[in-house]
């Protein structure tokens, strides 16, 4: 966790002051101050696209959190020397909050330093029941996806993740988020709204086009997109809860998305991580560690490339109510309304 902090320190002074940063909450954990940093580049001009990449919800998964720490590291490695980057800069906002849970990365916890799951903490509910503990809970702190009390406010950490989406993101037109996770199953997956819903999103149309496009791109790509629903629903969660407050804005494209890396490829390769809880979710082995993040930080590359190229590939008209009988023929197609 200091190490990341340092890490940050170090990339804004070889920034050349073009990476800002600001601290949106602080936290208080075994004697210890710790900020929830946000750095940002690029225009502030809120007719340009943006995109925000997040990490270290879930502090038991530092390789969420070093995903999008590596990623910006390339990027500020490149300001010297790329100036196709420093084009798209000029019209592309980037935002990076990769340590929302530091007590959680301190203390190796998934969930907050009070024992609350920051990705079922947002106030939105299932519309059906939702799988034992997993969907999150109410009972108590000392078991996994706890909820926190009902009625009471957000955790500080949720709290500052959604007002730096809404200062952030939601104030350009069309905006893009990546929050890096990892530990279900084999595949490596890309969600997307909702958790809470078998219901489709107002963007689905979109949310096809982003995927074909990745399709076409990189065509040996191994990502399994798709609705976080066609897995299971759970209260809580903070993506929904954002794509649920942009969609008053109806002349906003928002489209969060959630990288939840195949850990147990992982424990499959090393069935000796099962005996260690911080090795079901992370990568132990070095060469497997840089080979995940190698591979990851190509998806985060093409997300801003995206991102930027908004116009080029949104779907309109006819083009749009075609893709949305795609996508529902595609990810719907015998899912009960």
């Amino acid at each position: 966790m200091l190490e990341s902090l340092t890490l940050l320190d170090r990339l804004q002074s070889q920034s050349r002051g073009l990476l800002e940063r600001r601290d949106v909450a602080v936290v208080e954990v075994a004697g210890q101050s710790l900020p929830v940093p946000v750095l940002s580049l690029g225009s502030q001009a809120p007719e340009v696209p943006a995109i925000g990449f997040f990490g270290g919800v879930h502090g038991l998964e530092r390789i969420g959190s070093q995903v999008v720490l590596s990623y910006l590291a390339s990027l500020v490695a490149r300001l010297r020397w790329d100036e196709l980057l420093h084009q798209q800069l000029q019209g592309l906002r980037m935002v990076f909050m990769p340590l929302v849970n530091p007590g959680g990365l301190l203390l190796g916890t998934r969930a907050n330093p009070a024992g609350v799951d920051l990705m079922r903490n947002a106030p939105v509910e299932a519309e059906r029941p939702v799988p034992f503990l997993v969907g999150g809970q109410r009972l108590s702190a000392s078991l996994p996806w706890y909820r926190g009390r009902a009625g009471a406010k957000m955790q500080p950490e949720a709290q500052a993740l959604c007002q730096v989406v809404c200062d952030e993101l939601l104030c350009h037109r069309a905006a893009l988020s990546i929050d890096c996770h990892s530990g279900f199953g084999l595949d490596d997956r890309i969600w997307f709204p909702f958790a809470c819903s078998t219901k489709p999103i107002m963007h689905l149309p979109e949310m096809l086009a982003l995927s074909e496009l990745l399709d076409q791109t990189h065509a040996q790509h191994r990502y399994v997109f798709e609705p976080q629903s066609r897995q299971y629903l759970t209260h809580g969660d903070l993506w929904d809860y954002l794509y649920l407050e942009s969609s008053h804005m109806p002349d906003r494209v928002f489209l969060p998305l959630t990288l939840e890396m195949g850990s147990w490829m992982w424990v499959k390769k090393n069935p000796r991580q099962l005996f260690s809880r911080d090795g079901i979710f992370n990568p132990k082995v070095s060469h497997r560690q840089q080979r995940v993040l190698r591979r990851h930080l190509g998806w985060l590359d093409f997300c801003a490339r995206a991102a930027f190229s908004l116009p080029r590939w949104l779907p309109t008209g006819v083009g749009r109510v075609r893709a949305q009988e795609r996508a529902l023929d595609r990810w719907y197609r015998g899912v009960r309304a």
